[in-house]
């Protein structure tokens, strides 16, 4: 079917990945590298952080279970310290691209996030939050795992955006920096694009609508 929507995640796709961030964190204290992705993705369902992103938990309930998470794993980390690496830096050219995408296109943004900094973009300071505050102006429509109560992967999260935007999930194209929240994105029929790099993400966006 033809092309009807771009669907963008946020964090690793207009910003900067915030894994870049973990690993900084962990080289500067010592810690494995990826050591905070491990915690998150052991049991994912139902840690510290799979709570905080459906609005389970609070920050000060986070920051005590994700300690206990990440010291049964060899390595004690406060939650809170964790929440302050999540704000990335936007990225120009991938802004520009939402923005073209939006004169043809339906745009919306599905990002898992924590009610924690200010706004969707979780930014830590007023000047990162008015900046991202901008770029979510472009959407059509938001989804915030925070506020719904649930989050990627659930297929039901991209079902959601399909019925605010009126559109078959075949008709969208989703962007995304984690292969487990595309899989389900692709089975439902979209056509995904794994963001790796910024260009390839650019290149690999342009094979499939039209960003002139």
């Amino acid at each position: 079917m033809k092309i009807r929507a771009v669907l963008w995640d946020f964090g690793g796709v207009l910003t900067t990945s915030p894994f870049e961030a973990f690993n900084r964190f962990e080289a500067e204290r010592g810690i494995p590298r990826d050591f905070i992705r491990t915690v998150n993705a052991t049991n994912p369902e139902r840690n510290a952080w799979a709570r905080l992103e459906s609005s389970q938990i609070s920050v000060e309930e986070f920051d005590r279970a994700f300690e206990a998470e990440s010291r049964a794993l060899g390595h004690a980390i406060e939650g809170r310290a964790v929440l302050e690496l999540l704000s990335g830096d936007l990225r120009p050219r991938m802004v520009e691209a939402l923005r073209r995408c939006k004169t043809r296109y339906r745009v919306g943004c599905l990002t898992n996030n924590v009610r924690s900094g200010q706004g969707p973009g979780m930014a830590r300071t007023s000047e990162r939050a008015n900046a991202v505050q901008s770029v979510m102006g472009l959407f059509d429509y938001i989804l915030e795992s925070s506020k719904v109560g649930i989050r990627k992967p659930n297929p039901k999260f991209y079902l959601q955006a399909c019925d605010a935007l009126a559109i078959e999930p075949s008709q969208a194209v989703y962007l995304d920096d984690l292969g487990v929240n595309l899989k389900p994105a692709r089975e439902l029929g979209m056509t995904t694009i794994k963001v790796v790099t910024e260009q390839q993400a650019l290149d690999d966006l342009a094979a499939v609508v039209d960003l002139s």
